[in-house]
């Protein structure tokens, strides 16, 4: 029998399996499971427990940004732009979702 806090969990989680390693991530706003107001911008958190992180990262998640808002030196129609796994992992919940990793560089 699985208890009901595990089945309907109270804050939103989810654990990821990204290029063969596993994390999880997760918020601590409980509004983001029931509101979607709270999807506008609102903070995740990210942690794989490798060696590499020294401490949790602190995502910021903008679902309302705009292409022109983005770091002007990248070029948006590069082929070969690429995205850490964590950006990529958000952005099938938040398509075109913006990820800033708030003044750290990503490491996953």
């Amino acid at each position: 029998q699985v208890c009901h806090g595990l089945r309907t969990p109270q804050l939103p989680v989810w654990l990821c399996s990204l290029s063969g390693r596993h994390g999880v991530l997760f918020g601590t706003d409980s509004q983001l499971l029931s509101d979607w107001k709270t999807e506008r911008v609102f903070h995740l958190y990210f942690y794989n427990g490798q060696r590499e992180q020294r401490k949790t990262a602190h995502l910021t998640i903008d679902t309302h940004s705009h292409p022109w808002e983005e770091d002007p030196r990248e070029d948006p129609s590069s082929t070969g732009k690429r995205r850490p796994p964590v950006e990529m992992a958000i952005r099938t919940k938040w398509a075109g979702a913006t990820v800033s990793w708030n003044g750290i560089d990503p490491f996953f």
